[in-house]
């Protein structure tokens, strides 16, 4: 039986995000979203194609007049996914204007509608909107003028050619620019207080992330004066010991004496990766790392590994299957600390049990096995007599190279670690 070991999530931040109340949802908040949402932009173009129909139908128009006034609102459904449709919606509202020479109020609120989206898009800069929109409301403008020039209009006098240059008669061209620089001004100025509030927001979270990671460099340098104070010293003292008893103890045989020589070697190779380990977490508190002064392991070394492992009383195997390649260090790193603390376990939980440890190398992914024919875990498939540290750390390292981790009871006994690493 086998199992996956995940990371797991911390308890704390679970029952954090458990107990945390769910944040206020204002009506404010809510009519946004909805703003927000693709189905807007059709359902309030549909409602207003709905009123100008209603509204054609009580006050009926020319041709031209009804085709601007349902240009006009029907094309504000396209709003959201085509902001430069707002020129399509005010010029069909200019249209209908001009040829009738009176505004439905639907073709008012598609135009304002029309041209605040292109000021919230800003499709153009807005001194360019609003001059193109007072122009073309001066263009409407003459061609009333010039109708009433050509027509008359009931109840007042006929327009003398003198007149046309008479401010009072220009009234219509104030009135729609302002209409329209009220409106694209008002969609500038929401596009601007999004634009600022994207910017806090991202600023809020570069203070938070630097935060975060101002702490994780203090947390690091403690844990680094904490494994130098309470390992590094026992680690030396143990090489110093096991270096003096070969020159102290002149009675000790042959073996012993070459047993004292493998102590003292491996306590000075565990200094340089303390060394090292303690370089990696001091960087980024104000120290200078250490330097390495020698290659990080990589698979080319899992030879010596075996080598260590069978001169601590156990029996090792490797196997290499598929066309060996160089990976990428992270992965040969990895894939060496794996092997590394499987025989480790075996030596602590399966002490003179033969370990078999195997690479299969495949197009983009490598499989690394290691298994014993000890005891392997409990009857129940469960693994509490190796459950612990060094697991959880084989796990993340294959979880951060987009691989996993199973261990549990090999197929003819004993125990399994095997990782797949995607490369």
């Amino acid at each position: 039986m086998t199992r996956t070991i995940t990371p797991d999530r911390p308890a704390a931040a679970t029952a954090a995000t458990a107990t945390a109340p769910p944040p206020a949802d204002g009506a404010r908040q809510r009519l946004r979203r909805w703003a927000a949402a693709p189905s807007y932009a059709w359902l309030t173009g549909a409602a207003l194609t709905l009123f100008a129909v209603v509204e054609l139908v009580v006050v009926p128009g020319s041709a031209v007049t009804a085709f601007g006034v349902l240009a006009c609102t029907a094309s504000l459904a396209l709003r959201a996914v085509w902001p430069a449709v707002g020129f399509l919606t005010v010029g069909a509202a200019l249209l209908s204007f001009a040829t009738d020479g009176n505004m439905a109020y639907a073709t008012v609120a598609g135009a304002l509608l029309g041209c605040y989206t292109l000021g919230r898009h800003r499709v153009q800069h807005p001194a360019v909107l609003v001059l193109a929109g007072s122009l073309t409301a001066l263009t409407v403008n003459l061609v009333h003028i010039d109708r009433w020039a050509r027509d008359g209009s009931p109840g007042l006098p006929a327009l003398q050619g003198t007149d046309r240059f008479s401010l009072g008669l220009y009234a219509e061209t104030l009135v729609l620019t302002v209409m329209i620089l009220g409106a694209v001004s008002t969609g500038d100025a929401v596009r601007a207080r999004e634009e600022s509030r994207h910017t806090r927001a991202a600023a809020q979270s570069r203070l938070l992330a630097m935060e975060r990671r101002q702490a994780a460099e203090a947390e690091r340098a403690a844990i680094a004066r904490e494994l130098h104070d309470m390992i590094a010293h026992s680690v030396s003292v143990i090489a110093v010991r096991a270096e003096s008893a070969t020159y102290t103890t002149p009675d000790l045989s042959p073996p012993a004496r070459d047993a004292f020589q493998e102590i003292a070697g491996t306590a000075r190779s565990s200094m340089a990766e303390l060394r090292r380990l303690l370089g990696v977490l001091r960087t980024g508190d104000g120290a200078e790392p250490v330097p390495l002064t020698a290659p990080q392991p990589s698979l080319a070394g899992l030879d010596d590994l075996l080598d260590q492992h069978r001169a601590a009383g156990g029996t090792a195997e490797l196997r290499v299957t598929g066309e060996r390649v160089p990976l990428p260090a992270s992965w040969e790193l990895s894939a060496y600390r794996i092997v590394q603390e499987a025989l480790t376990n075996a030596r602590r939980h399966a002490p003179g049990a033969r370990t078999v440890v195997e690479l299969n190398y495949r197009p983009g992914l490598l499989t690394v096995r290691a298994s014993d024919d000890g005891p392997g875990p409990g009857a129940s498939g469960d693994t509490p007599d190796r459950a612990g540290h060094g697991l959880v750390g084989m796990a993340e390292r294959a979880t951060l190279l987009g691989g996993r981790l199973t261990t549990g009871r090999g197929a003819a006994g004993g125990f399994l670690v095997e990782a797949e690493l995607p490369w």
